[in-house]
């Protein structure tokens, strides 16, 4: 599955365009190389995705085309999540 739509399809980011944007942005990667919007995605890859003042880091648990809104967080693990300004500090 395509970075972008498994961004959009898990919820992590809300739209596909603004997850397109993000990838083609630089700020997403996968297994710390910058990811384009058209990568691949497959169960186990760690993104790391700075989005806004937010820095996440998500494990992939599963991949699915179609996810019901109640089930998107099953798809992926969360690391970690900071905003920008405490990770500047530490």
């Amino acid at each position: 599955m395509r970075l972008d739509k498994y961004l959009k399809v898990s919820r992590i980011i809300k739209r596909r365009t603004v997850a397109k944007e993000a990838c083609d942005g630089g700020r997403v990667t996968i297994g710390g190389k910058v990811a384009k919007a058209g990568t691949e995605v497959k169960v186990g890859d760690v993104l790391e995705i700075r989005f806004g003042n937010r820095l996440g880091q998500y494990r992939i648990t599963a991949v699915e085309e179609v996810v019901r809104k109640e089930n998107a967080s099953a798809m992926y693990e969360v690391l970690s999540e900071d905003s920008e300004t405490k990770a500047q500090r530490e």
